[in-house]
């Protein structure tokens, strides 16, 4: 059997003023709850006669897993924020701190051999997916060691079954349905999840896509992540509809507090029965907040107030949220989280300090991997007389 060992010395005068040392006997994990079942939100529906449940079952190990994982995402975000502003990080960076929920949530209610696409916020998708921190934080920096080999940055990263963030608005959710229309074709009971922001919505190609996959009963589930302000509008300001669960009209959706992980596991798993029994395809609209801006470019505190911001992290942060869940039905204990913190904290520094000592790519791998199997071949560069070699 595991123990889990909370010994730890302190003291304090006793009765007659003379300092007594305490030592709190080790703690076995039989002394844990294993399993526990939650109350959540109900979802708001449309063209659907019933929704996911309004309970949840969370047992201890996905308690933990879920709040590494998170943990994670979110440490992982913060430290890209302090390279960016060192300058280590270049370019185009859009981080996903405060959404950690909708990603971990999603991934907890479908499984790896389904696929996901997504927007340019991807960085917790490519954790979820299977991408090492080194590998992310690597990418990141532009260094050899990367995901994509350096080459494609914060918005380009790519695992198996993850066709990775896309940095045109909007763009990723044609793409999934054709990766959902490859699943039916092949009839492997895999789907395909396609997220968007809410900015993205009111794009014309979502409308089209939608279309194209009620008419076939593509098994792909949309997702919009709604965080409330797309670049910087609000969605108040942005759309005459703001019920984006709606949108699809013809397609059934469901609304879902994107805060709370089991919520959104819950919905997840209900969408994915919906697709896999040939019913097509369903939207989910996950309301989330980011706390940084749309960007790095963007301080995002122009259009909101930092109190919002504060209030949201203080009401309905979704680690937090978890954490309290667990602490206080003895699923877990503050001394075991906090090693889980310490643990994450060191493994994000170790990623750190490998992006910013890997060595760069080199010229010559500039044109490879154009094709994943082929045989090497001859690709011109920017000029006539520079000639680079292609090799998969």
């Amino acid at each position: 059997m595991c123990t889990f060992i909370l010994q730890r010395s302190c003291t304090r005068p006793n009765w007659c003023g003379q300092h007594v040392s305490l030592v709190v006997a080790s703690r076995s994990y039989a002394d844990f709850t294993p399993e526990a079942t939650f109350d959540i939100k109900k979802v708001d529906l449309h063209r659907l006669e019933e929704g996911p449940p309004l309970t949840a079952t969370l047992t201890r190990e996905e308690g933990l897993k879920y709040y590494r994982t998170m943990q994670t995402i979110r440490r992982m975000e913060l430290k890209a924020d302090q390279l960016y502003k060192q300058k280590i990080i270049r370019g185009f960076c859009h981080l996903y701190d405060g959404q950690e929920a909708c990603a971990v949530g999603i991934e907890g209610g479908i499984t790896l051999s389904d696929h996901l696409i997504t927007a340019y916020r991807a960085h917790g998708y490519t954790l979820t997916r299977g991408g090492t921190i080194r590998e992310i934080m690597a990418e990141l920096t532009g260094r050899r060691g990367g995901i994509a080999k350096g080459k494609g940055g914060s918005m380009h990263m790519y695992t198996k079954n993850f066709y990775g963030g896309n940095g045109i608005v909007g763009a990723q959710v044609p793409l999934g349905a054709g990766v959902a229309l490859a699943c039916k074709y092949l009839g492997n009971d895999q789907l395909c999840v396609s997220l968007y922001g809410d900015g993205a919505a009111n794009q014309g190609q979502i409308f089209e896509t939608y279309n194209m996959s009620s008419l076939w009963k593509l098994p792909i589930i949309f997702i919009c992540e709604n965080n409330q302000y797309a670049m910087g509008t609000s969605v108040e300001r942005s759309a005459a509809s703001t019920e984006y669960y709606k949108r699809g009209d013809y397609i059934p959706g469901i609304r879902v507090d994107g805060m709370d992980v089991l919520c959104v596991r819950e919905a997840t798993k209900f969408a994915a029965d919906h697709c896999r029994s040939g019913k097509g395809p369903i939207l989910m609209e996950l309301q989330t907040y980011r706390y940084h801006g749309h960007s790095m470019s963007d301080p995002g505190v122009s259009y909101r107030t930092r109190e919002e911001i504060q209030e949201v992290r203080s009401k309905s942060d979704p680690i937090s949220m978890l954490k309290d869940r667990m602490l206080s039905n003895n699923m877990a204990s503050i001394e075991e989280l906090k090693e889980i913190d310490i643990a994450v904290r060191k493994e994000i520094e170790d990623a750190a300090q490998f992006a910013t000592t890997d060595p760069e790519p080199p010229l010559d791998d500039l044109c490879s991997h154009i094709f994943a199997n082929d045989q090497p071949f001859e690709v011109r560069g920017a000029t006539p007389w520079t000639k680079l070699t292609s090799t998969s």
